[in-house]
């Protein structure tokens, strides 16, 4: 497989910015347009840049693979994970939404277990541990500061990673741009049924900023929003395309710690865009997770080293084995 590990990190690092201006963009329509309105329009835009996508990479059969149970699943979980996470933008500075929803490799780490059956040693639980230090640290619970919809965040990461795990454990035979375009799907057709739910239910008013952008009824963007929510899809397209690419030409343990790039990001743009200006506790705890989450990474791929190493030699063997029989049978 090729290796290159500078265009990976590259990739990756604009993958991570692209994604960080959608965030940027959500977040300035949160307060005058309804999430599930923001999702549809975004879904739409991306549907036919995906359909191009798979065709390219996959052809159109790849749509109808196996495991299609197992790609709706994904994209419901990715779709919970999205919408807790969008839901925090209001309520939160966007330099501490993103920093909370970076403790999704600590969750990974520890949901690895029941589901895949991976062990972790006591240093990977130590960085997991470390990780939620950071988080106590930016929640400052039982002070006047705690915000509730910081758990949305950590909701979030925690749907987030469970996603991935799902991805690892079936994705192997799927092409990642039809993942790509079920999860789509799956916003689409999840936002509209959500939207149409609230409408008949007669909920349209909430007074916790969060949970208004979910209820608030559909109005008609202006030219300049409804072209900020469409560039939405375009984003999350090049994103996808970009981060597919990085983990294609370098190692995912070369290009995964670049995903904390996204930190840096985010409060740019707050102080940008919003006026914010990041609290000491948000950079100490936001610090702390990034260290914590490398050393879950690190540690993580270091266990899984050896495994590797005992399955290539093990195919080598097979492989030796397989050219000894060929030459016993063509005596």
């Amino acid at each position: 497989m090729q290796h290159n590990p500078v265009r990976g990190i590259f990739y990756l690092c604009m993958g991570v910015l692209v994604f960080s201006l959608q965030d940027a963009i959500i977040k300035q329509v949160s307060g005058a347009y309804a999430l599930t309105e923001v999702v549809f329009i975004r879904s739409c835009v991306a549907a036919p840049i995906l359909l191009t996508l798979v065709w390219r990479e996959a052809g159109w059969r790849s749509l109808f693979a196996s495991h299609l149970d197992t790609l709706v699943l994904r994209a419901t979980v990715m779709f919970g994970a999205y919408a807790a996470y969008y839901m925090a933008f209001p309520a939160l500075p966007l330099a501490d939404a993103v920093a909370l929803y970076f403790t999704v490799p600590l969750f990974v780490t520890a949901l690895a277990g029941p589901m895949l059956g991976e062990r972790n040693g006591w240093p990977v639980w130590a960085a997991v541990l470390l990780g939620f230090v950071g988080v106590m640290v930016m929640l400052q619970p039982g002070t006047g500061l705690f915000n509730p919809a910081a758990l949305l965040s950590l909701l979030a990461a925690a749907f987030y990673g469970l996603a991935m795990l799902l991805a690892r454990k079936h994705g192997s035979s799927l092409s990642a741009a039809v993942m790509g375009f079920y999860q789509n799907a799956v916003f689409l057709v999840g936002a509209g049924l959500v939207a149409l739910l609230l409408h008949l239910m007669g909920i349209a008013h909430a007074v916790h900023p969060s949970i208004a952008f979910v209820v608030r009824p559909w109005s008609v963007p202006t030219l300049f929003d409804g072209l900020m929510i469409g560039l939405c899809g375009v984003v999350a397209s090049v994103g996808i395309m970009l981060l597919t690419s990085a983990y294609r030409v370098a190692r995912a343990s070369t290009v995964t710690p670049f995903e904390y790039t996204g930190i840096l990001w985010a409060p740019l743009w707050g102080y940008l865009f919003f006026s914010e200006v990041p609290r000491a506790t948000t950079v100490a705890g936001a610090a702390v997770i990034v260290v914590a989450g490398l050393i879950a990474l690190r540690m993580a791929q270091s266990d899984a080293q050896p495994e590797s190493q005992s399955e290539e030699q093990a195919q080598s063997d097979a492989a030796r084995s397989a050219k000894e029989n060929r030459h016993d049978a063509s005596r």
